[in-house]
Protein backbone atom coordinates (compact mmCIF):
# COMPACT_ATOMS: atom_id res chain seq x y z
CA UNK A 1 0.00 0.00 0.00
CA UNK A 2 1.01 3.63 -0.42
CA UNK A 3 2.93 5.25 2.37
CA UNK A 4 1.46 8.72 2.02
CA UNK A 5 -1.56 10.62 0.73
CA UNK A 6 -2.48 14.29 0.74
CA UNK A 7 -5.31 13.54 3.13
CA UNK A 8 -3.12 11.93 5.77
CA UNK A 9 -0.35 14.46 5.23
CA UNK A 10 -2.71 17.42 5.61
CA UNK A 11 -4.25 15.93 8.74
CA UNK A 12 -0.78 15.62 10.26
CA UNK A 13 -0.03 19.20 9.19
CA UNK A 14 -3.04 20.55 11.03
CA UNK A 15 -1.89 18.79 14.20
CA UNK A 16 1.54 20.40 13.84
CA UNK A 17 0.24 23.99 13.83
CA UNK A 18 1.34 24.64 17.46
CA UNK A 19 4.85 23.43 16.62
CA UNK A 20 5.01 25.77 13.64
CA UNK A 21 4.01 28.65 15.92
CA UNK A 22 6.70 27.79 18.47
CA UNK A 23 9.27 27.41 15.72
CA UNK A 24 8.32 30.76 14.24
CA UNK A 25 8.83 32.49 17.58
CA UNK A 26 12.19 30.78 17.91
CA UNK A 27 13.43 31.96 14.52
CA UNK A 28 12.50 35.53 15.45
CA UNK A 29 15.00 35.34 18.31
CA UNK A 30 17.84 33.49 16.56
CA UNK A 31 19.99 35.56 14.16
CA UNK A 32 20.68 34.10 10.73
CA UNK A 33 24.25 33.49 9.67
CA UNK A 34 25.98 32.77 6.37
CA UNK A 35 25.92 28.96 6.29
CA UNK A 36 23.84 27.18 3.66
CA UNK A 37 21.58 24.27 4.61
CA UNK A 38 20.48 21.64 2.08
CA UNK A 39 17.78 18.99 2.04
CA UNK A 40 16.15 16.76 -0.57
CA UNK A 41 12.97 14.74 -0.26
CA UNK A 42 14.40 11.73 -2.11
CA UNK A 43 17.86 11.57 -0.58
CA UNK A 44 21.30 12.83 -1.55
CA UNK A 45 20.78 13.89 -5.13
CA UNK A 46 18.60 15.84 -7.51
CA UNK A 47 19.21 19.55 -8.10
CA UNK A 48 20.23 20.01 -4.47
CA UNK A 49 23.36 17.90 -4.97
CA UNK A 50 24.31 19.78 -8.13
CA UNK A 51 23.95 23.11 -6.31
CA UNK A 52 25.78 21.73 -3.24
CA UNK A 53 28.78 20.82 -5.35
CA UNK A 54 29.00 24.23 -6.96
CA UNK A 55 28.34 26.22 -3.76
CA UNK A 56 30.93 24.35 -1.72
CA UNK A 57 33.48 24.56 -4.54
CA UNK A 58 32.99 28.32 -4.35
CA UNK A 59 33.80 28.32 -0.65
CA UNK A 60 30.30 28.32 0.85
CA UNK A 61 30.01 26.67 4.26
CA UNK A 62 27.15 24.18 4.10
CA UNK A 63 25.56 21.18 5.78
CA UNK A 64 23.02 18.61 4.58
CA UNK A 65 20.05 17.68 6.76
CA UNK A 66 19.13 14.01 6.64
CA UNK A 67 16.22 11.84 7.74
CA UNK A 68 17.63 8.30 7.57
CA UNK A 69 20.74 6.22 8.02
CA UNK A 70 20.73 5.58 4.25
CA UNK A 71 20.95 9.31 3.58
CA UNK A 72 23.72 9.75 6.14
CA UNK A 73 25.69 6.91 4.58
CA UNK A 74 25.21 8.25 1.04
CA UNK A 75 26.31 11.70 2.17
CA UNK A 76 29.35 10.32 3.99
CA UNK A 77 30.41 8.50 0.81
CA UNK A 78 30.47 11.87 -0.94
CA UNK A 79 32.21 13.67 1.91
CA UNK A 80 29.12 15.72 2.79
CA UNK A 81 28.69 16.71 6.46
CA UNK A 82 25.20 16.00 7.82
CA UNK A 83 22.87 16.69 10.73
CA UNK A 84 19.61 14.80 11.47
CA UNK A 85 16.93 17.25 10.38
CA UNK A 86 14.40 16.54 13.14
CA UNK A 87 16.97 16.79 15.95
CA UNK A 88 17.55 19.93 18.05
CA UNK A 89 20.75 20.43 16.05
CA UNK A 90 18.72 20.18 12.85
CA UNK A 91 16.37 22.90 14.07
CA UNK A 92 19.30 25.09 15.12
CA UNK A 93 21.13 24.59 11.81
CA UNK A 94 18.02 25.55 9.85
CA UNK A 95 17.22 28.49 12.13
CA UNK A 96 20.77 29.85 11.79
CA UNK A 97 21.12 29.27 8.04
CA UNK A 98 21.29 32.22 5.72
CA UNK A 99 20.30 30.14 2.67
CA UNK A 100 18.04 27.06 2.83
CA UNK A 101 17.83 24.83 -0.26
CA UNK A 102 15.03 22.25 -0.75
CA UNK A 103 13.66 20.22 -3.65
CA UNK A 104 10.25 18.99 -2.48
CA UNK A 105 9.06 21.01 0.50
CA UNK A 106 10.21 22.70 3.66
CA UNK A 107 10.12 19.32 5.37
CA UNK A 108 13.30 18.50 3.43
CA UNK A 109 15.03 20.44 6.22
CA UNK A 110 13.65 21.23 9.68
CA UNK A 111 10.19 22.49 8.76
CA UNK A 112 9.80 24.50 11.98
CA UNK A 113 12.81 26.75 11.38
CA UNK A 114 12.58 28.07 7.80
CA UNK A 115 10.92 31.41 8.60
CA UNK A 116 13.21 34.30 7.75
CA UNK A 117 15.70 32.28 5.69
CA UNK A 118 16.47 32.89 2.04
CA UNK A 119 14.53 29.81 0.91
CA UNK A 120 15.47 28.31 -2.46
CA UNK A 121 12.88 25.84 -3.75
CA UNK A 122 14.48 23.92 -6.62
CA UNK A 123 11.43 21.69 -7.13
CA UNK A 124 11.85 18.28 -8.75
CA UNK A 125 10.32 18.37 -12.20
CA UNK A 126 8.49 20.46 -14.77
CA UNK A 127 4.80 20.25 -13.86
CA UNK A 128 2.68 18.17 -16.22
CA UNK A 129 0.01 17.22 -13.71
CA UNK A 130 -1.39 20.12 -11.70
CA UNK A 131 0.40 20.76 -8.43
CA UNK A 132 0.11 22.98 -5.39
CA UNK A 133 -2.76 25.42 -5.29
CA UNK A 134 -3.71 24.50 -8.87
CA UNK A 135 -4.79 21.00 -7.85
CA UNK A 136 -7.77 20.09 -5.66
CA UNK A 137 -5.76 17.10 -4.41
CA UNK A 138 -3.41 19.40 -2.51
CA UNK A 139 -6.08 20.45 0.00
CA UNK A 140 -7.60 16.99 0.49
CA UNK A 141 -8.53 16.21 4.10
CA UNK A 142 -10.16 13.16 5.74
CA UNK A 143 -13.93 12.93 5.33
CA UNK A 144 -14.92 14.36 8.72
CA UNK A 145 -17.43 16.97 9.87
CA UNK A 146 -16.16 20.43 8.94
CA UNK A 147 -14.04 19.10 6.06
CA UNK A 148 -14.85 22.14 3.89
CA UNK A 149 -13.51 24.48 6.57
CA UNK A 150 -10.41 22.34 7.00
CA UNK A 151 -9.74 22.49 3.25
CA UNK A 152 -9.82 26.29 3.39
CA UNK A 153 -7.45 26.25 6.35
CA UNK A 154 -5.06 23.93 4.49
CA UNK A 155 -5.14 26.21 1.44
CA UNK A 156 -4.29 29.22 3.60
CA UNK A 157 -1.45 27.36 5.32
CA UNK A 158 -0.09 26.12 2.00
CA UNK A 159 -0.18 29.62 0.52
CA UNK A 160 1.47 31.08 3.63
CA UNK A 161 4.26 28.51 3.56
CA UNK A 162 4.85 29.08 -0.16
CA UNK A 163 5.34 32.78 0.45
CA UNK A 164 8.58 31.96 2.30
CA UNK A 165 10.14 30.97 -1.04
CA UNK A 166 12.57 33.62 -2.21
CA UNK A 167 13.89 31.95 -5.35
CA UNK A 168 12.51 29.17 -7.53
CA UNK A 169 14.23 28.16 -10.77
CA UNK A 170 12.15 27.38 -13.85
CA UNK A 171 13.14 25.50 -16.98
CA UNK A 172 11.36 27.92 -19.33
CA UNK A 173 8.72 30.63 -19.45
CA UNK A 174 6.01 27.96 -19.84
CA UNK A 175 7.22 26.21 -16.73
CA UNK A 176 7.60 29.53 -14.90
CA UNK A 177 3.92 30.33 -15.39
CA UNK A 178 2.88 26.97 -13.97
CA UNK A 179 5.10 27.32 -10.91
CA UNK A 180 3.97 30.89 -10.23
CA UNK A 181 0.36 29.73 -10.31
CA UNK A 182 0.91 26.57 -8.25
CA UNK A 183 2.79 28.36 -5.47
CA UNK A 184 1.09 31.78 -5.73
CA UNK A 185 4.47 33.39 -6.30
CA UNK A 186 4.96 36.78 -7.88
CA UNK A 187 7.52 39.52 -7.64
CA UNK A 188 10.03 37.80 -9.89
CA UNK A 189 10.71 34.99 -7.44
CA UNK A 190 10.35 32.32 -10.14
CA UNK A 191 13.26 32.82 -12.52
CA UNK A 192 14.03 31.16 -15.85
CA UNK A 193 17.51 29.83 -15.22
CA UNK A 194 17.04 26.22 -16.23
CA UNK A 195 16.98 23.43 -13.64
CA UNK A 196 20.15 22.20 -11.90
CA UNK A 197 18.79 18.64 -11.69
CA UNK A 198 19.07 18.11 -15.49
CA UNK A 199 22.47 19.70 -16.10
CA UNK A 200 23.89 16.19 -16.08
CA UNK A 201 21.88 15.44 -19.25
CA UNK A 202 23.45 18.33 -21.15
CA UNK A 203 27.06 18.15 -19.99
CA UNK A 204 29.82 15.93 -21.34
CA UNK A 205 30.21 13.76 -24.42
CA UNK A 206 27.24 11.45 -25.10
CA UNK A 207 29.41 8.34 -25.24
CA UNK A 208 31.03 9.05 -21.89
CA UNK A 209 27.67 9.94 -20.32
CA UNK A 210 26.25 6.62 -21.53
CA UNK A 211 29.17 4.63 -20.11
CA UNK A 212 28.85 6.37 -16.76
CA UNK A 213 25.08 5.86 -16.72
CA UNK A 214 25.34 2.16 -17.59
CA UNK A 215 27.81 1.76 -14.74
CA UNK A 216 25.29 3.36 -12.36
CA UNK A 217 22.60 0.97 -13.54
CA UNK A 218 24.85 -2.04 -13.09
CA UNK A 219 25.97 -0.88 -9.64
CA UNK A 220 22.30 -0.65 -8.66
CA UNK A 221 20.99 -3.84 -10.27
CA UNK A 222 23.86 -6.09 -11.28
CA UNK A 223 25.57 -6.73 -14.64
CA UNK A 224 23.58 -6.16 -17.82
CA UNK A 225 23.75 -8.51 -20.80
CA UNK A 226 26.33 -7.20 -23.25
CA UNK A 227 24.66 -5.13 -25.96
CA UNK A 228 21.21 -5.35 -24.39
CA UNK A 229 18.80 -2.47 -24.73
CA UNK A 230 17.25 -0.90 -21.65
CA UNK A 231 13.79 0.47 -20.92
CA UNK A 232 12.68 2.48 -17.90
CA UNK A 233 9.10 2.34 -16.64
CA UNK A 234 8.30 5.24 -14.30
CA UNK A 235 4.65 5.36 -13.16
CA UNK A 236 3.32 8.33 -11.21
CA UNK A 237 2.02 8.61 -7.67
CA UNK A 238 -1.75 8.13 -7.33
CA UNK A 239 -2.17 10.04 -4.02
CA UNK A 240 -2.41 6.97 -1.86
CA UNK A 241 -4.45 4.85 -4.26
CA UNK A 242 -3.27 1.66 -5.91
CA UNK A 243 -1.69 2.02 -9.33
CA UNK A 244 -4.21 0.80 -11.97
CA UNK A 245 -1.39 -0.03 -14.38
CA UNK A 246 0.18 -2.92 -12.44
CA UNK A 247 0.55 -5.79 -14.95
CA UNK A 248 -1.43 -8.98 -14.57
CA UNK A 249 0.31 -12.35 -14.59
CA UNK A 250 -0.54 -12.77 -18.27
CA UNK A 251 0.84 -9.27 -18.98
CA UNK A 252 4.10 -10.20 -17.29
CA UNK A 253 4.45 -13.42 -19.29
CA UNK A 254 3.99 -11.61 -22.62
CA UNK A 255 6.32 -8.80 -21.61
CA UNK A 256 9.12 -11.05 -20.33
CA UNK A 257 8.92 -13.18 -23.46
CA UNK A 258 9.36 -10.04 -25.56
CA UNK A 259 12.31 -8.83 -23.47
CA UNK A 260 14.00 -12.22 -23.83
CA UNK A 261 13.36 -12.34 -27.56
CA UNK A 262 14.67 -8.83 -28.22
CA UNK A 263 17.48 -8.89 -25.62
CA UNK A 264 16.14 -6.03 -23.52
CA UNK A 265 15.92 -5.20 -19.81
CA UNK A 266 13.05 -3.30 -18.19
CA UNK A 267 13.81 -1.18 -15.13
CA UNK A 268 10.79 -0.34 -12.97
CA UNK A 269 10.95 2.86 -10.94
CA UNK A 270 7.79 3.12 -8.88
CA UNK A 271 7.12 6.48 -7.27
CA UNK A 272 8.54 6.49 -3.70
CA UNK A 273 5.11 7.47 -2.35
CA UNK A 274 3.14 5.23 -4.67
CA UNK A 275 1.37 1.92 -4.38
CA UNK A 276 1.43 -1.12 -6.60
CA UNK A 277 3.36 -4.36 -6.70
CA UNK A 278 5.55 -4.55 -9.79
CA UNK A 279 7.29 -7.83 -8.99
CA UNK A 280 6.82 -10.32 -11.83
CA UNK A 281 5.32 -13.68 -10.84
CA UNK A 282 8.30 -15.64 -12.13
CA UNK A 283 12.06 -15.18 -11.63
CA UNK A 284 13.74 -13.15 -14.37
CA UNK A 285 16.68 -10.80 -14.76
CA UNK A 286 14.88 -9.08 -17.61
CA UNK A 287 12.82 -7.02 -15.13
CA UNK A 288 14.67 -5.13 -12.40
CA UNK A 289 13.49 -2.79 -9.67
CA UNK A 290 15.07 0.66 -9.70
CA UNK A 291 13.16 2.49 -6.95
CA UNK A 292 14.60 5.36 -4.94
CA UNK A 293 15.63 2.83 -2.30
CA UNK A 294 17.97 1.33 -4.92
CA UNK A 295 19.03 4.50 -6.78
CA UNK A 296 18.16 7.76 -5.04
CA UNK A 297 18.60 9.98 -8.11
CA UNK A 298 17.75 8.40 -11.45
CA UNK A 299 18.59 11.39 -13.68
CA UNK A 300 22.34 10.66 -13.99
CA UNK A 301 21.41 7.13 -15.10
CA UNK A 302 19.08 8.24 -17.89
CA UNK A 303 21.77 8.35 -20.63
CA UNK A 304 22.10 4.60 -20.09
CA UNK A 305 18.41 4.04 -20.89
CA UNK A 306 17.18 3.57 -24.47
CA UNK A 307 13.48 4.40 -24.01
CA UNK A 308 11.13 5.69 -21.30
CA UNK A 309 7.65 4.39 -20.48
CA UNK A 310 5.52 6.56 -18.24
CA UNK A 311 2.10 8.01 -17.63
CA UNK A 312 2.35 11.54 -16.18
CA UNK A 313 5.96 11.84 -15.03
CA UNK A 314 7.88 15.03 -15.75
CA UNK A 315 10.66 12.77 -17.02
CA UNK A 316 8.74 12.86 -20.30
CA UNK A 317 9.96 16.46 -20.66
CA UNK A 318 13.52 15.70 -19.54
CA UNK A 319 14.57 12.71 -21.62
CA UNK A 320 14.16 14.69 -24.86
CA UNK A 321 17.36 16.48 -23.83
CA UNK A 322 19.14 13.25 -24.82
CA UNK A 323 16.76 12.30 -27.63
CA UNK A 324 15.10 9.40 -25.80
CA UNK A 325 11.78 8.11 -27.20
CA UNK A 326 8.81 7.90 -24.84
CA UNK A 327 5.87 5.48 -24.73
CA UNK A 328 2.84 6.32 -22.60
CA UNK A 329 0.68 3.97 -20.52
CA UNK A 330 -2.28 5.77 -18.94
CA UNK A 331 -5.31 3.58 -18.17
CA UNK A 332 -6.83 6.29 -15.94
CA UNK A 333 -6.08 9.45 -17.96
CA UNK A 334 -9.68 10.70 -17.93
CA UNK A 335 -10.12 10.09 -14.21
CA UNK A 336 -6.73 11.60 -13.42
CA UNK A 337 -7.60 14.70 -15.44
CA UNK A 338 -10.84 15.06 -13.47
CA UNK A 339 -9.41 14.56 -9.98
CA UNK A 340 -5.88 15.94 -10.32
CA UNK A 341 -5.83 17.88 -13.57
CA UNK A 342 -3.17 18.67 -16.18
CA UNK A 343 -1.57 21.85 -17.43
CA UNK A 344 -3.03 21.94 -20.89
CA UNK A 345 -4.31 18.74 -22.48
CA UNK A 346 -2.67 15.42 -21.79
CA UNK A 347 -2.78 14.66 -25.52
CA UNK A 348 -0.44 17.60 -26.13
CA UNK A 349 2.24 15.60 -24.31
CA UNK A 350 1.32 11.97 -24.99
CA UNK A 351 -0.22 12.47 -28.42
CA UNK A 352 -3.02 10.14 -29.44
CA UNK A 353 -1.01 7.04 -28.72
CA UNK A 354 -1.21 6.57 -24.95
CA UNK A 355 -1.88 2.89 -24.29
CA UNK A 356 -4.71 1.89 -21.96
CA UNK A 357 -3.30 -1.50 -20.99
CA UNK A 358 -0.16 -3.63 -21.10
CA UNK A 359 -1.40 -5.70 -24.02
CA UNK A 360 -1.34 -2.62 -26.27
CA UNK A 361 1.82 -1.26 -24.66
CA UNK A 362 3.75 -4.51 -25.15
CA UNK A 363 2.96 -4.40 -28.88
CA UNK A 364 4.32 -0.83 -29.00
CA UNK A 365 7.44 -1.84 -27.08
CA UNK A 366 8.00 -4.57 -29.69
CA UNK A 367 7.60 -2.03 -32.48
CA UNK A 368 10.02 0.32 -30.72
CA UNK A 369 12.63 -2.45 -30.42
CA UNK A 370 12.26 -3.77 -33.95
CA UNK A 371 11.33 -0.78 -36.12
CA UNK A 372 14.12 1.80 -36.48
CA UNK A 373 11.77 4.27 -38.17
CA UNK A 374 9.28 4.09 -35.29
CA UNK A 375 12.10 4.54 -32.78
CA UNK A 376 13.45 7.57 -34.66
CA UNK A 377 10.02 9.19 -34.97
CA UNK A 378 9.37 8.89 -31.23
CA UNK A 379 12.85 10.20 -30.46
CA UNK A 380 12.25 13.26 -32.63
CA UNK A 381 8.88 13.86 -30.99
CA UNK A 382 10.58 13.67 -27.60
CA UNK A 383 13.18 16.25 -28.65
CA UNK A 384 10.43 18.59 -29.85
CA UNK A 385 8.46 18.26 -26.60
CA UNK A 386 11.59 18.93 -24.57
CA UNK A 387 12.47 21.99 -26.65
CA UNK A 388 9.10 23.50 -25.74
CA UNK A 389 9.80 23.16 -22.01
CA UNK A 390 13.58 23.49 -21.57
CA UNK A 391 15.01 26.88 -22.51
CA UNK A 392 18.60 25.80 -21.77
CA UNK A 393 20.66 22.82 -22.92
CA UNK A 394 24.13 23.99 -21.98
CA UNK A 395 24.70 22.29 -18.63
CA UNK A 396 24.93 25.72 -16.99
CA UNK A 397 21.67 25.94 -15.06
CA UNK A 398 23.29 25.26 -11.70
CA UNK A 399 25.65 28.19 -12.24
CA UNK A 400 22.77 30.49 -13.19
CA UNK A 401 20.83 29.51 -10.06
CA UNK A 402 23.91 29.99 -7.88
CA UNK A 403 24.58 33.41 -9.37
CA UNK A 404 20.94 34.42 -8.82
CA UNK A 405 21.17 33.39 -5.14
CA UNK A 406 24.39 35.36 -4.69
CA UNK A 407 22.92 38.44 -6.33
CA UNK A 408 19.76 38.36 -4.22
CA UNK A 409 21.44 37.60 -0.92
CA UNK A 410 24.24 40.14 -1.31
CA UNK A 411 22.37 42.73 0.76
CA UNK A 412 21.37 40.15 3.39
CA UNK A 413 24.88 39.06 4.31
CA UNK A 414 24.15 35.42 3.39
CA UNK A 415 26.85 35.17 0.71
Amino acid sequence: MASFSFGSGNAAGLLRIPLYAVGRMGTMLVPRGTRWVFGCGTGIGDGALALWRLATSEGRTAVWLTSSERERADAAALGIPTIPKTSPRGWWATARAGVVVVTHGQGDVNRYATSGAFLVQLWHGIPLKRIGLDSPATVTVPDVPGAAVLRRVIALLYRSAAQRIRLMPAASDRSRGRLESAFALGGGRVVVTGEPRVDVLSAGAPEESRRTARALLEDASGPLPSGSRTLLYAPTWRDGSDDPAVPSAADWVRLIALLEREDAVLFVRSHPLGAGEYRPPLPTRRVRMLGSDVLADVTPALPGIDALITDYSSMAYDVGLIGMPVLFLAPDAEEYARTRGFYGRYEEVAGDGAAKDWHVLTARIEQLLTDEGFFAALAERSRTLSAQMHAFRDGGSTRRVYDAIRARTASRGAR
